[in-house]
């Protein structure tokens, strides 16, 4: 095991001496690999969406033991919460005007978590809450995607603000978990339920956009002309890419600190 572990630490201080262009070209070459890996081990590309769903319930159900369990809410964001809550009440609007699927169900299961989870943060566990670390100022992703789906929304026949409010929960799903990156980076150490859930949401990202990229590529091309014309089709896409790469930094570190059998994760500074 020793030797092991000694492989391990050398690898990633190697990658960590490397200058950020080359940290960049590295994160996209390991995630193409993945890519290819998962298009040739997973024969029905639907069942990334599906494990997708199946982390993310895992990471809530960490979330919901280290409230219950722990009694303490400290290194969680309130603010990451309520823009879940935000991007989730606005997509089953969407779902129930829209089109109405098993998805809808699942949404709204994760949204009474979520309510719940702010419920507790705010009320029963507010001693625990480190509101000073929890800093991040929400409308500097709010308006800007409000913004951003005024201009760009899809061309379907459904009613413009129905489209619009589509629009602006895929970009607001994009970016709800930089208020957590800011706890954590505030706080430079994260327990270890918290970065379990962390991790899980990255995990559950990336199966996600290899879903869509690999959806895109089986239809070659046809799966973008199908969600409408303009610059929508490729500003999805780049949503799901943007939610992967914003946790991309947090779950190196965090497979890291397992691998070198760390129970709390230490971030550097200027790691989130």
């Amino acid at each position: 095991m020793r030797p092991q572990r000694t492989s391990i630490h050398a690898v990633t201080s190697w990658v960590r001496r490397q200058p950020p262009k080359v940290k960049a070209f590295l994160a996209v070459v390991s995630g193409m690999a993945a890519l290819v890996l998962l298009r040739f081990i997973v024969h029905d590309h639907d069942n990334l969406f599906v494990a997708a769903e199946a982390v993310h319930s895992l990471g809530i159900s960490v979330l919901i033991y280290k409230l219950m369990k722990e009694k303490t809410c400290a290194g969680l964001s309130l603010k990451s919460q309520e823009l879940t809550a935000i991007f989730l009440a606005v997509r089953l609007y969407c779902s129930f005007v829209m089109e109405y699927d098993i998805h809808t169900v699942l949404d709204f299961a994760t949204f009474i978590t979520t309510l719940w989870v702010i419920y507790m943060i705010r009320f029963k566990l507010k001693a625990s809450y480190m509101e000073e670390k929890d800093n991040f100022a929400i409308y500097y992703v709010v308006v800007p995607c409000a913004v951003l789906a005024l201009l760009i929304h899809p061309s379907t026949s459904h009613h413009l603000l129905n489209r619009i409010s589509w629009a602006f929960c895929v970009y607001l799903e994009a970016v709800s978990v930089l208020p957590q990156l800011r706890v954590m980076q505030n706080t430079k150490i994260v327990e270890p339920f918290t970065a379990h859930y962390v991790f899980a949401l990255g995990v559950a990202r990336f199966l996600s956009c290899a879903h869509w990229v690999l959806q895109v590529l089986d239809s070659r091309g046809h799966l973008l002309v199908a969600l409408g014309y303009g610059l929508w089709p490729s500003m999805v896409l780049i949503s799901e890419i943007v939610q992967t790469f914003i946790l991309a930094d947090f779950c190196y570190y965090y497979v890291k600190s397992v691998f070198g059998g760390q129970l709390v994760l230490r971030l550097p500074s200027g790691v989130v």
